[in-house]
């Protein structure tokens, strides 16, 4: 557990700040990482995945790489123009490159080790700009931020998941073919590939906002409702961020849990008034979820491109990881997300003439 804040001069208002993982009820690792930089105004969450421990590896070198990155860079200069010419944000193309620094130096490791190939981590990275009002957010997979302004909470991120690609790309899949899928498996993460795309965004700040950044283990033992009402309650990040792991546990979270809460309050400590969030109701009990199998998939990257010895088997160059979780029925399951157009079916004849 650590607690920081920063209050640059000027700011129209401070951030405070706390994080904590725990192992959950379901793994034997705790393969979660987070990151307090109040130096930088950087704050990370890194969710690893890969086996044999390897996702800690992957994850930890994903938070030391963001942060070493704007170490070496620093922040924008006092002065600097908050858009550049292209209508873009120089910090949020910072944010971008950290992390694609980060995914080569996962790469780098893997690749000169052996324990360590086929790791990766999702990361949800948060660098504000006090001076500006700016909150520049980057991720990679499922890990989230949540905003809770003025009553109203929010999920700021879009998962780079299985079942978000599936309903993107092929919205009339049969639900028979949906519910054969697994439901907590990211098809995008460091260390996956050199091509790695991370999604970034900017959004302005408030000086009332709290935020919540989290791996898939407490999003998956909380409504957004509930995560919504935590953050409303009047106490410091630090008893936030035990809050949510209490929260998650109590719900037999099967999976590492991490959270990063951030406050940001007025420059002077003026009082802010938070309306109520709304509920949508109870959540009914559930009993505790069966412990996650070391086989259990944790990321699948589908292929873009298919040559024509993969017409036999298309889901042979599907990558897995744990590497040991391509059963044949999740393979079948897979067969028909592959897309149409990647089979080197022969184009349609063109008329004569």
């Amino acid at each position: 557990m650590a607690a920081v804040t920063v209050a640059p001069e000027a700011a129209a208002f401070r951030l405070e700040a706390a994080g904590a993982t725990d192992i959950g009820t379901g793994r034997k690792h705790n393969e979660d990482s987070v990151l307090l930089r109040p130096d930088l105004q950087l704050y990370l969450v890194a969710d690893g995945a890969g086996g044999h421990n390897a996702g800690n590896v992957a994850s930890a070198l994903a938070t030391t790489a963001v942060a070493h990155y704007f170490e070496e860079r620093g922040r924008a200069p006092e002065g600097a123009p908050d858009f550049d010419v292209h209508g873009l944000a120089p910090e949020a193309r910072a944010l971008a490159r950290a992390i694609l620094h980060a995914n080569r130096e996962i790469l780098q490791i893997a690749g000169t080790s052996e324990r360590h190939q086929g790791m990766g981590t999702t990361i949800v990275a948060a660098l504000f700009s006090v001076r500006s009002g700016l909150l520049h957010l980057g991720h990679v997979g499922d890990s989230r931020c949540y905003r809770l302004r003025n009553g109203h909470i929010e999920q700021l991120t879009h998962d780079h998941s299985l079942l978000n690609d599936v309903l993107e790309l092929r919205p009339d899949l049969d639900d028979a073919l949906l519910a054969k899928l697994p439901r907590n498996v990211v098809t995008r993460a460091l260390g996956m590939s050199a091509a790695m795309r991370p999604e970034v965004r900017t959004f302005d700040v408030l000086p009332s906002d709290r935020y919540l950044l989290c791996s898939d283990g407490l999003t998956e033992a909380l409504e957004i409702d509930e995560i919504g009402e935590a953050l409303m309650l009047p106490m410091p990040p630090e008893e936030h961020a035990r809050l949510f792991i209490a929260m998650a546990n109590e719900r037999h979270a099967a999976d590492n849990i991490a959270a990063v809460v951030i406050a940001c309050e007025p420059a002077g400590g003026a009082h802010v008034s938070r309306p109520a969030v709304r509920r949508r109701g109870p959540r009914a009990a559930s009993p505790p979820p069966p412990p996650i199998e070391a086989s259990s998939p944790e990321i699948v990257l589908l292929p873009t491109e298919l040559d024509a010895d993969d017409l036999e088997d298309p889901t042979r160059r599907i990558r897995f990881v744990p590497a040991a979780s391509a059963n044949p029925e999740l393979r079948s399951a897979l067969t028909g997300l592959v897309p149409k157009a990647s089979r080197g079916q022969p184009d349609a004849k063109k008329p004569n003439g």
